[in-house]
């Protein structure tokens, strides 16, 4: 390669990220998931698109399929918040495994006999589409305001499921026969232990060693809880364990772990998760070949009208019957389960394996994730609406953004917090805070200029406060700030911790 070519690949390069993140906007307006512009793009620049690149490898599409699967998942790890998806932990997992497992057997039903696949061919298309897509749900879940417990359950469902999902499409992809339903439920139930252990351990020590080690630039910090992450992936990889669902307990840890520097890492996090979403559907647009899903479309079509009007709905109720969810919820949560770039890339996996007509597995795919992605994502919020289901005035409630520097030789930490609008801190006087003992706001930043706070100061939307903290009560004084920021001057009073 020359210095020429090379610059041919950066600016084309360059120019896809930069057509990519104008895309951002037209898709946040119009409730479409962001995948299906990305997909356009990499389709565009494809073999029967306006610049007609021919890219057929399917191998390293799925090295890289699972590289860009791994950092988003670490970014929806450290962006999910722990108080609001403890609660619906149980309800996340059982639907995760016992709604996986009905999915499957129900959409495999009806590629069987609705569309004909020998049963091989539908296993591995039940299983691969029975995964919710984290990058689809976390993009169109941030636009839309619903309460915690159900954005809780879908966020959480989509980080377990593609665990379960990955140990089924890979063993029915292999060669022989498919091992007997309780060996192979033994196996998913082995790795997913083991891969939710190495996570837990991962997360617990990497967040353990960054609280208690000052690093010499704040910058190194987003860049080792970033290979804290993927180091969970790899350790539960190699011990024949989910790497997925270690990677997503990993990033959930940290993400949670109060460390420092918090918001810069967190918005790292989101700039490689925004490059891994657009590169890997840039990637599986470019592998596609238009011209060749004519005869597969209706396939599809039935295939996903089984899936999302009967195996969701049926996978939903039957998961969540001991949890007496009302029905509303229930609904909402059927018609969420949108799948993207996961199920997608699952499908390169029996293409890799040789399994016969697996490149008609991968078509079917593709049409049916861009065809019920167009149609789910956009209608979400009006179904939302029409099923009273919008957040209430307690879930909207903004909680506040607080970044932690450590101050080594003085053994303690400096909290920048910021007052969002929405925050229950705002109209509450300094000393109403309440901070422990050892903690006390130094500064305040208003408009631009700075002041000494007195103890009646009152505090404001837009306020930016410094608050100096010793080791012992750093944890107690964010703890309380945060407390503050959602039940205002009375939190503690009224149950609010």
């Amino acid at each position: 390669m020359t210095v020429h070519h090379l610059n041919e690949i950066l600016l084309i390069g360059a120019s896809v990220l930069l057509i990519a993140v104008v895309a951002v906007r037209l898709a946040s307006r119009s409730g479409l998931p962001t995948l299906l512009i990305y997909l356009a793009i990499g389709v565009a620049i494809g073999q029967d698109g306006l610049v007609g690149f021919t890219f057929d490898n399917v191998a390293l599409t799925q090295v890289l399929g699972y590289a860009a699967l791994v950092v988003i998942l670490a970014e929806g790890g450290l962006g999910t918040k722990w108080h609001e998806i403890k609660p619906v932990m149980p309800t996340a997992a059982v639907l995760s495994t016992v709604g996986v497992v009905v999915s499957v057997l129900i959409t495999a039903g009806a590629a069987h006999y609705a569309v004909g696949l020998d049963w091989r061919q539908a296993l591995i298309i039940g299983a691969v589409v029975s995964s919710t897509d984290a990058a689809a749900v976390f993009s169109v879940l941030r636009n839309v305001s619903l309460p915690k417990r159900i954005t809780g359950v879908l966020e959480a469902e989509s980080g377990f499921n593609d665990a379960p999902v990955v140990i089924l499409v890979v063993a029915f992809s292999a060669a022989g026969p498919i091992d007997s339903w309780y060996h192979l439920l033994g196996e998913i139930v082995l790795e997913l232990l083991i891969g939710a252990a190495i996570g837990l351990a991962v997360g617990w020590f990497g967040a353990y060693g960054l609280k208690h080690v000052a690093l010499p630039a704040s910058g190194l910090y987003p860049i080792a809880v970033l290979a804290i992450a993927v180091a969970a992936y790899a350790a539960g990889a190699m011990a024949h364990g989910s790497g997925f669902l270690a990677v997503y307990i990993a990033s959930l840890i940290l993400g949670n772990a109060k460390l420092p520097h918090r918001p810069a890492t967190r918005g790292f996090a989101e700039g490689l998760g925004w490059i891994a979403q657009i590169g890997l559907f840039v990637l599986l647009g470019l592998l596609v070949t238009p011209h060749e899903l004519g005869d597969d479309i209706v396939p599809a079509l039935i295939i996903g009208l089984f899936l999302t009007l009967v195996a969701r709905p049926a996978e939903v109720v039957i998961s969540l019957l001991p949890f007496r969810i009302p029905w509303r919820e229930q609904a909402l949560m059927s018609w969420a389960g949108l799948r993207g770039a996961v199920p997608i890339v699952l499908a390169t996996i029996p293409m890799v394996a040789g399994v016969a007509d697996s490149r008609r597995i991968f078509n079917i795919v593709f049409v049916l994730v861009i065809f019920y992605t167009l149609v789910q994502g956009p209608t979400l919020p009006w179904l939302a609406k029409r099923l009273q289901l919008g957040a209430t005035d307690g879930d909207g409630a903004a909680d506040l953004g607080i970044e932690s520097a450590p101050l080594e030789r003085l053994q303690g930490h400096l909290l920048s917090v910021a007052i969002p609008k929405g925050s229950r801190m705002h109209g509450v006087e300094v000393g109403e805070l309440r901070l422990p003992a050892g903690a006390a706001v130094t500064l305040v930043v208003r408009d631009g200029a700075s002041f000494v706070p007195l103890p009646s100061t009152t505090l404001r939307r837009g306020d930016e406060l410094l608050v100096v903290t010793t080791d012992p009560v750093r944890d107690a004084a964010e703890d309380r700030l945060r407390a503050v920021g959602r039940g205002g001057k009375l939190a503690g009073w009224l149950a609010e911790t």
